[in-house]
């Protein structure tokens, strides 16, 4: 059986061995998913979307929450061509990381986003939300999809495909 003492063991881990605070973000021209880990490094949680047209707004509501929940690491996606190749998205999203980077004192980590968001539709569609339905909530759900992945990857100690901004 396992206890409270061996989940907190198994959580992502910061330099002083307490659990990570970590955000994830789905970045979109229009809307941009975000999740938070919870108190124990362990589960991602999604946050209602941000919008995404206002760059200066979306960069201070950013600011604003890493202030707040003290942020340590932002998991930014980092999106891929169907080939694997990087294209303008990638190119969006690594510019959006150095301005992240340059804004606030967490660290930025881009990590390869390969069909989160096809994931999180399907996991929308299986608790029985039709498309319309998903919209307001997708973005931020490929975003826990993407921290979760990060966390596990984390918790493992292992590497997975992520680049730095």
């Amino acid at each position: 059986m396992v206890g409270r003492s061996d989940w907190v063991k198994l959580g992502a881990k910061g330099a002083k061995g307490q659990a990570v605070r970590a955000a994830a973000i789905d970045l979109g021209a229009v809307r941009v998913g975000l999740a938070v880990v919870d108190d124990l490094g362990l589960l991602a949680h999604p946050r209602p979307f941000l919008q995404g047209k206002d760059q200066a707004a979306l960069m201070q509501r950013l600011k604003d929450l890493q202030r707040a929940e003290q942020i340590e690491v932002f998991v930014l996606g980092l999106p891929r061509e169907l080939n694997g190749r990087e294209g303008p998205a990638a190119r969006r999203a690594r510019a959006f990381a150095e301005r992240l980077q340059r804004a606030t004192p967490a660290k930025v980590e881009l990590y390869d986003e390969w069909l989160s968001t096809r994931e999180a539709a399907g996991r929308l569609r299986a608790q029985g939300l039709n498309a319309k339905e998903q919209r307001g909530r997708i973005d931020s759900a490929a975003a826990a999809i993407l921290l979760q992945s990060w966390l596990d990857r984390e918790a493992g100690g292992g590497r997975g495909t992520s680049g730095e901004p």
